[in-house]
């Protein structure tokens, strides 16, 4: 009966809840094809492609590694910065090293709700964004 009981346990702890320490989204930079995350303690900035966003930090994760936010979005960012910032909803989830984000931009401009993602990048990673420049760090704003 202990044997059952600790296979239980250990069964339980594979799909549980995150340890306290990855309760928050780690900092740095976190790279992906096309896609670059910066995450510092007060700020985080995503790009995707040419766009690009922010959101405020730090972000806590729930027990399965997930979140969601709200920030802003410029949907065309390069060559040269065009149109206002946008209201936006971030949500991702992290899970064995790799983030996963999706982002609901609400283009007030044009009428409608435009969907980016979702992406995958990982902590650590160079992002891979081909034309488009990453920032060195995170917009302060």
């Amino acid at each position: 009966m202990r044997v059952s009981a600790a296979m239980l346990l250990l069964a339980g702890c594979a799909s549980g809840p995150l340890p306290p320490d990855d309760r928050t989204l780690a900092a740095g930079t976190w790279g992906g094809e096309n896609a670059g995350v910066i995450v510092s303690d007060a700020t985080v900035h995503v790009h995707l492609g040419c766009t690009v966003g922010d959101f405020p930090g730090p972000v806590s994760l729930d027990a399965g590694g997930r979140f969601t936010a709200a920030g802003a979005y410029v949907l065309q960012a390069f060559p040269v910065q065009q149109g206002p910032r946008l209201p936006a909803q971030f949500s991702g989830r992290v899970r064995r090293g790799i983030l996963t984000l999706a982002i609901a931009v609400q283009d007030t401009v044009a009428g409608r709700l435009v969907a980016l993602g979702p992406v995958s990048v990982a902590l650590g990673r160079t992002p891979e964004l081909g034309p488009c420049p990453i920032c060195a760090r995170g917009r302060k704003e």
